[in-house]
């Protein structure tokens, strides 16, 4: 397992997480499913599932191995069960006895990353961080009941919001090259509806999101990776194609920010689809090329950092310096940070000599030649 820094937290994770959110599953197989994950080195685990007997059966199995502590855990404050249903509230009154009860149920007095829970509203967001939640969850983390404060969203607007906030350490976000070209929405029905083909490439608001979280080491973590598995299915996909989990775990993993991906495992095989990854060549992992050749798709002419543009004949990491040069086009000015990790690499965009013997190699028709000069005068 590959580890990779959760932004400005100091949480090292491991860059395939485990999404228990449909796992219902008799106490043996959890058992079985947390001693495959802890085997394969994964170390993320997100605890947000309707039903909260399955907190109960994961907290019994980690207690069982004695491995509590090597689990990051993510724990939702607003998920609460009333009735006998889910009910997603800000009223503290259920909320404060509800993180609790999660903390109950999983055997443990903390959870590392406290997840102000599904806020996919701008308003929502704003009355959260005016009002007696937020002062709930920050004392939460005064008391060291959560480590670092989250927060989970599908709408890149509300994630914009959290990650300028200065409070907010980690988002769970949704991320697919389906969801990338979707405008924001507070309505997450429209992420699962008939996809609109006529959108162009990235969606700004979600491009801008990534760039703002590298900024300000807000660390993101990916859920909907696999598009609630319609990106499998060409009949589903939007593209017309389908993806396998390899390419859609190697998509979400090479946008800005993401440090892990938490694939939904609701049986064993699921973990060991998400873990072929580890030890996947290029071309396995390649979503690019599939993506470009689909009857359906948005990205010509814009970069995806897929690298197939390698080798340069003069040595630019052609795809780096692209990443660069859009998390720093998109602020007012190049945050020190992007200059910084640009000035690094071994070899700068003005290098280039325009060869242009990259370009035929692009599956999406970026002009290279031109994005490298425009790269070499934005970071001179």
């Amino acid at each position: 397992m590959r580890y990779r820094e959760l932004g400005r937290t100091g949480l090292s994770v491991g860059e395939i997480g485990f999404g228990a959110e449909w796992m219902g599953k008799p106490q043996v197989e959890v058992d079985a499913f947390v001693r495959a994950c802890e085997d394969a080195g994964i170390n993320l685990m997100d605890v947000w599932m309707s039903d909260p007997d399955m907190r109960s059966k994961l907290g019994r199995a980690m207690a069982a191995r004695g491995t509590r502590d090597k689990w990051i855990i993510q724990g939702h404050i607003g998920s609460t069960w009333q009735d006998g249903q889910y009910v997603r509230t800000r009223d503290l009154a259920a909320v404060r006895p509800a993180f609790e009860d999660l903390l109950d149920r999983l055997e443990t007095d903390h959870v590392e990353l406290g997840m102000i829970h599904y806020v996919d509203d701008v308003e929502e967001f704003r009355g959260i961080m005016e009002g007696p939640f937020i002062e709930y969850v920050r004392h939460l983390h005064a008391e060291g009941v959560i480590g670092h404060v989250g927060l989970s969203t599908h709408n890149p607007d509300v994630a914009k919001l959290a990650a300028a906030s200065g409070e907010v350490e980690a988002i769970m976000f949704s991320v697919n090259p389906a969801f990338d070209t979707l405008p924001a929405s507070n309505d997450i029905e429209v992420l699962f509806g008939d996809y609109d083909n006529d959108y162009e490439g990235m969606n700004p608001v979600r491009a801008e999101l990534y760039a703002l979280c590298e900024r300000e080491g807000v660390g993101i973590t990916v859920m909907k990776g696999y598009a609630g598995g319609r990106l499998f299915d060409a009949d589903r996909s939007p593209f017309g194609v389908a993806l396998t989990p390899v390419q859609c775990i190697h998509y979400a993993l090479t946008r800005p920010a993401v440090a892990s991906i938490l694939a939904g495992f609701s049986e064993l095989s699921h973990i060991e689809d998400a873990l072929r990854y580890e030890t996947a060549g290029e071309a396995e992992k390649d979503y690019a090329s599939v993506l470009a050749a689909a009857p359906r798709h948005a990205y010509f002419g814009q970069c995806t950092y897929c690298g197939h543009c390698a080798p340069c004949a003069v040595g630019i990491d052609i795809a780096t310096v692209n990443k660069f040069h859009d998390l720093a086009a998109m602020q007012d000015e190049v945050p020190a940070s992007v200059r910084e990790h640009y000035r690094a690499l071994a070899v700068h965009a003005d290098a280039c000599v325009a060869c242009r013997a990259c370009e035929p190699r692009c599956p999406f028709g970026v002009p290279i030649a031109e994005r490298m000069a425009q790269a070499a005068a934005l970071f001179a």
